[in-house]
């Protein structure tokens, strides 16, 4: 918790938040200005530094930021209604859309976050990762039904599975230098969640 920061105003704090986003989403971390991050928030860089000790501070703070506002965004009382595991992935995804809207660089940010490597923050963003990744499938998939499910199958084992899909597909995307398109991967990931539907539940919670 970052008391001086959230001090201030929500405006303010937004404008900080998503000047970061843009910046460190269109930079390798190094190359990052804090200038820059300062100057399109609208403040100066000694104030920047005055909220945050240095940049990887900065920077881990955003990242939470992100974790933070995917849930808050998405776990809302409609989610928390829904139990069908793949209706439940189907509303997310939605939802993700959306939050382009309130934050517009978010996505370029969370691809270039997620898939650092070798940068100053690398170990720590793993770290966030690793621990996080049980806490939140327990939040936002605790409560689905567990019983359409064949006998050998765990939820938690299938969300990784398309997990690493979208990792392999986003990856192979960065690797031919091709632009990125959400409405593709939420496309094709439509039909790897059918593909897997069909495969883990039983026969009887399949669609007709």
């Amino acid at each position: 918790m970052n008391e001086k920061f959230s001090s201030l105003p929500q405006e303010k704090q937004q404008a900080v938040i998503n000047a970061a986003m843009e910046v460190f989403g269109k930079n390798e971390y190094k190359k990052a200005s804090t200038d820059l991050i300062a100057a399109k928030a609208g403040i100066s860089k000694g104030l920047l530094f005055y909220y945050f000790r240095n940049k990887k501070e900065l920077y881990l703070y955003i990242y939470n930021c992100l974790i933070e506002t995917m849930q808050e965004q998405i776990v809302d009382e409609r989610f928390r209604s829904i139990t069908d595991f793949f209706e439940l992935l189907r509303y997310a995804c939605t939802y993700k859309v959306k939050i382009l809207d309130k934050y517009p660089f978010i996505l370029d940010f969370a691809l270039r976050a997620f898939y650092s490597e070798k940068e100053d923050v690398s170990d720590e963003l793993k770290n966030v990762n690793t621990m996080q990744e049980d806490v939140l499938f327990q939040i936002c998939f605790g409560h689905i039904d567990t019983y359409k499910f064949k006998e050998d199958i765990e939820p938690f084992k299938v969300y990784k599975m398309l997990r690493w899909m979208g990792d392999g597909y986003i990856h192979d995307i960065q690797m031919s230098g091709a632009e990125f398109c959400l409405d593709e991967m939420l496309r094709q990931f439509e039909e790897w969640m059918e593909l897997f539907q069909k495969l883990v539940y039983k026969e009887e919670y399949l669609k007709k």
